[in-house]
């Protein structure tokens, strides 16, 4: 019998709007939902009471209600919501206007900035003022090459209030990864900081920008925010103006904002696939479907309250950045954080953690595993008495992650591993204020989403791996892609294996405590004598090894069969001996099967990563192929996929 780690306390599981809400979808139900189990069978069997009961307990804002919650409640895609209803997504994150603070900027150098719901309201009044005098309406695009500031989710919030579609990538991008995503949509305004800084160092953006404007036609004004020390120079950006200029613009501070209303499908968001196996695909998703999804994994899954302060270490191009500025419609304070999580020291969140009052923080498994790697022990040195959260995505958080948490953050808190993506930008998996928390697992499901785990033959399996699949509509879908009118790449991105059923890639696993477990991408799974494993299966062995700061696995073909290749990156001032390699093998012999040993383990000095913060397994399995690789701009560090090319040892 598994031990939990975890298990909230009867005061936590009584105050959790869970529970309030669980009381409510009883009498809606008509009989007793006496835990989360009922109430996650209630929820994907009564899909269109479920949502009903999301849109009437998150306070959805509305100038029209719907005429029904579902139409075609059984074709995916094809399934209308919330039919009728006419809201604003802004006006709904703008909801609140009182003088309790909204944003929380703190910059790796730079002195924290504070604005609260009064102000950011005034301020996106004189934004939309402005956007519109420049002429831009419904269905414009309006993009944000930027930091993670208070400028950026104000001029996100002006943006949707109009009707126009925001779309943002993070100015660490290069000027081909910004151009295979902007140039699609062909925005016309886009926003920009003069640089950004990361690890003591500021960087321009300005040169980048020049050249983004020079090559994409469509943009007719470049706002610009001053924020590092060097003086901003607009010359050669004849469309430039400063954001205090763009702003006084848009009149004085008792601007009023007139939100469009708009249809519950009308789209908000254009956000991007990785692009590493080829030009990224411009998601679009809907006003109505974003926000409710996120009123439900914050208020629901992430037990969100007006009291809490709220960080999620992201760049403004993760999806997790959406999901957190959703927390404006609880009237909770959000945290942004522009630069490294490690500059000044590896405590340098905690600190932040420490001094804000923080009590839910967001971050990657990745960051996790760095941070422990580092020595740190943040519950010793660290007042850590308001975080009562931890919320962590990305990659498959490890069973010795969460042991790292409890042993080193603190002992009493709900550790959420969550798993979905910017496909349906929200999540599948997620953590629960009323259940335990199991090593290596994810606490649940999320409420109205119907998933389920398929074996090769195309049935529901539990306690066995196999393909992540959602089998009925949820609200969140994407509305589309970009200029994709027949909706062929749509879906041919996730109705193409199971017609009828959303194939979302993964690869996972159902747990006889309602959990789940995620072993990684399934196009990334390996498959050695015809057993398919889960890269985030090696992945967990080798952080135990301290010697070891990163690894990826891949899978070679030869011979007509497939063998394990393991690439370790080194930790500083430590080398890959003979020793070491047996040791690897057996660890991972022992603690999973003969299969999942590498044929293989070759030292490497980088490990490739999408900007997000996923490691990019296909590029290097293409590469060791000798196939083409395209769109490296995908990558935070591209040059890491030359160390790939003719290893001597791959021949062997």
């Amino acid at each position: 019998m598994k031990e939990p780690l975890w298990i909230p306390d009867e005061k936590r599981k009584n105050e959790a709007n869970m529970a309030a809400f669980m009381k409510l979808a009883a009498r809606k139900a008509g009989r007793d939902l006496d835990n989360y189990d009922q109430l996650y069978r209630w929820s994907i069997e009564n899909m269109a009471q479920f949502w009903e009961l999301v849109w009437e307990f998150g306070g959805t804002v509305f100038s029209r209600p719907y005429d029904r919650v579902m139409n075609n409640p059984k074709l995916m895609p094809g399934c209308k919501w919330f039919e009728g209803a006419r809201l604003n997504f802004a006006e709904n994150l703008l909801r609140y206007r009182d003088h309790r603070t909204a944003l929380i900027f703190q910059g790796e150098t730079v002195a924290a900035r504070r604005i609260t719901y009064r102000a950011l309201y005034h301020q996106v009044a004189q934004l939309s003022r402005a956007m519109e005098a420049c002429g831009v309406q419904k269905g414009d695009r309006v993009a944000g090459f930027m930091p993670n500031m208070i400028e950026t989710v104000a001029a996100m919030l002006a943006a949707t209030s109009i009707g126009a579609i925001w779309s943002a990538c993070s100015p660490d991008f290069g000027v081909q990864g910004a151009l295979e995503r902007f140039g699609q949509i062909e925005p016309r305004l886009l926003f920009t900081a003069d640089g950004y800084y990361y690890q003591g160092k500021s960087f321009s953006s300005l040169g980048k920008v020049k050249e983004i404007t020079r090559r994409i036609p469509s943009i007719e004004k470049v706002i610009v925010v001053p924020y590092t020390p060097a003086k901003t120079d607009l010359t050669g950006l004849p469309e430039g103006e400063y954001f205090a200029d763009f702003l006084a613009a848009g009149g004085g501070e008792n601007a009023e904002i007139s939100f469009a209303q708009l249809s519950f499908d009308h789209p908000v968001y254009i956000l991007y696939s990785s692009g590493t196996t080829g030009a990224p695909k411009c998601i679009v998703h809907g006003a109505g479907g974003t926000l409710l999804q996120h009123l439900k994994e914050l208020l629901l899954h992430t037990d969100l309250k007006r009291d809490d302060v709220i960080f999620y270490f992201t760049t403004v191009g993760w999806m997790m950045w959406n999901w957190l500025v959703s927390s404006l419609a609880v009237g909770a304070t959000i945290v942004l954080y522009d630069g490294s999580p490690f500059y000044a020291g590896p405590g340098a969140l905690f600190e932040l953690i420490q001094n804000e009052r923080i009590t839910i923080f967001g971050t990657s498994a990745r960051y996790l595993a760095a941070l422990e790697q580092s020595g740190c022990k943040p519950a010793q040195e660290f007042n850590l008495d308001a975080l009562k959260t931890i919320l962590s995505t990305g990659s498959p958080l490890s069973k010795d992650g969460f042991a790292f948490v409890y042993r080193e953050i603190k002992e009493d808190l709900c550790l959420a591993s969550i798993s979905g993506g910017t496909d349906l930008i929200s999540c599948f998996a997620l953590g629960n204020p009323l259940l335990p928390v199991y090593a290596g697992e994810l606490q649940c499901r999320g409420l109205g989403m119907k998933v389920e785990v398929f074996d090769e033959k195309g049935e529901s399996v539990v306690n066995q791996k196999g393909e992540l699949v959602c089998t009925a509509p949820f609200p969140s879908m994407p509305v589309g892609f970009w200029n994709d009118p027949d909706q062929k790449k749509y879906r041919a991105a996730y109705f193409e294996t199971y017609p009828g059923i959303w194939h979302h890639g993964d690869y996972m696993e159902l747990t006889e405590t309602g959990g789940v477990i995620i072993y990684g991408r399934s196009d990334a799974t390996l498959n050695p004598g015809g057993v398919r494993i889960g890269t985030a299966e090696i992945y967990r062995i080798l952080e135990r090894f301290p010697e070891v700061a990163d690894s990826l696995a891949v899978g070679q073909k030869r011979h007509n069969d497939e063998r394990v290749i393991l690439f370790v990156k080194m930790a500083p001032g430590k080398k890959l001996s003979g020793s070491l390699v047996l040791a690897i093998k057996k660890a991972i012999r022992d603690h999973t099967t003969p299969r999942h040993v590498p044929a293989k383990v070759i030292p490497i000095d980088d490990i490739p990563y999408t900007v997000n913060g996923k490691k990019v397994e296909i590029a290097v399995r293409k590469i060791i192929h000798r196939e083409e690789v395209l769109n490296r701009e995908a990558l935070a560090n591209p040059q890491s996929l030359d160390l790939y090319r003719d290893l001597a040892a791959l021949q062997t």
